[in-house]
């Protein structure tokens, strides 16, 4: 079966809550992005794929009509942390089936200063079944259900294998050098090991403040087509999704009381074999990968999850440089999410524009010498993982 093209991304600086533009006005302008990118306008797009969190319903229209108002079908994602990776999997499932020719994946969001909450207290939550395995894997406690689950998953490991603090302070401070190199980075001042050590501590022995992603406000948008429609429009086909996945939380995930598989190390083992397994590959043979790092624990686990690296050696290819320039894979080339900033619905897309510019050799000061198979990780709790791969042509 023909693969999809990338035929075009956008991608805004991401802000701080508070000092951003409306959703609408960051979305449309990543739209707009995209579809210079691509050399097509709005009337060539079939369907419409919009992924937010912090929204009322039929945002993804409003995020549009500033571009265009052609009656094209547009659809709302809410899949947490994973929405925009999930519009991507829709426009692409979309595109490869033949039910459209054109699509395009949107993702934004308007964020408020502050610790992640819920809104709707008065029912049960989605989180319900992950803050009872959280209460009883590591106690009630007053720092931020967010920080509880991935923290609680970094103790997981380092009780498994003997990991320490500084194992996810050196992966900060990777981020910040590779951010210094994005322009498109929130932080872009470099941080040392000991930067991170000496930053405020959220959780005593668990995690300090540098080890977390900021929350941040933006907007990412991707062009998603057909090879024939491509070829026949004269369209730049060098990028293309070869394999995508996505996977929900699995019966494991509650069980053995690891927080690690309530994060969804489960999910993304699953999710990542299932893609190699697709496209007749392996882990080896991928040069860059943009993964899912709200925490610095969460990228040291994920190392393991997508097979970067055997189960327990983490620290080794930390400590070896196989996580970045001139190791074994460049993880988070763009600074990721500890640097770049996490606008939830705009996560995954801005992963698909760093891949896709890197895939094309076109990323500037991030590229990574010789990248022909890419891979992106956007994790949502709740839950969903989404594992893609690109492929240059």
């Amino acid at each position: 079966m023909p693969k999809p093209i990338v035929a075009g991304v956008g991608m805004i600086k991401f802000a701080k809550p508070g000092a951003s533009r409306t959703y609408n006005e960051m979305a449309a302008e990543a739209v707009r992005d995209a579809l210079a990118d691509a050399g097509i306008g709005y009337e060539a797009v079939q369907q419409v794929y919009a992924g937010y969190v912090y929204g009322d319903s039929t945002s993804g229209q409003r995020a549009v009509y500033d571009v265009g108002m052609t009656g094209v079908p547009v659809v709302n994602v809410n899949n947490n942390c994973s929405s925009g990776s999930t519009a991507l999997w829709l426009a692409r499932q979309a595109v490869e089936s033949g039910a459209v020719d054109c699509a395009l994946a949107l993702g934004f969001e308007e964020m408020r200063p502050g610790a992640l909450g819920t809104h709707f207290n008065d029912r049960p939550s989605p989180f319900q079944l992950f803050d009872e395995a959280t209460d009883r894997i590591v106690g009630h406690g007053e720092v931020p259900l967010a920080l509880r689950y991935f923290g609680g998953a970094g103790l997981s490991y380092m009780e498994k294998h003997g990991a320490t603090l500084e194992d996810f302070a050196k992966i900060r401070a990777k981020a910040s050098r590779h951010a210094v190199r994005n322009p498109l980075a929130v932080f872009s001042k470099e941080v040392s090991v000991e930067d991170v050590m000496h930053s405020p501590v959220v959780w005593p022995g668990v995690m300090h403040r540098l080890m977390a992603c900021p929350p941040t406000c933006g907007a990412a948008a991707a062009i998603i087509c057909s090879e024939s429609y491509a070829r026949k429009h004269g369209l730049d086909d060098g990028v293309r999704i070869v394999a995508q996945e996505m996977r929900t939380d699995f019966s494991s995930t509650f069980e053995g009381d690891d927080m690690m598989r309530v994060v969804g190390y489960d999910m993304t083992v699953q999710t990542a074999n299932a893609v190699y397994e697709s496209a007749g590959i392996g882990p080896r043979d991928v040069q860059v990968v943009e993964l899912h790092d709200c925490f610095a624990q969460n990228e040291l686990i994920t190392y393991e999850g997508l097979g970067l690296c055997p189960e327990g050696g983490a620290q080794k290819f930390i400590d070896d440089g196989d996580n970045t320039y001139g190791g074994q894979v460049v993880t988070n080339p763009s600074g990721g999410l500890l640097s770049k900033g996490h606008p939830l619905g705009a996560t995954g897309l801005a992963q698909c524009y760093e891949l896709t510019r890197q895939l094309r050799g076109t990323a500037g000061p991030t590229q990574v010498d010789g990248a022909r198979l890419a891979l992106q990780h956007n994790l949502g709790l709740g839950g969903a993982c989404v594992v893609t791969l690109y492929q240059a042509q």
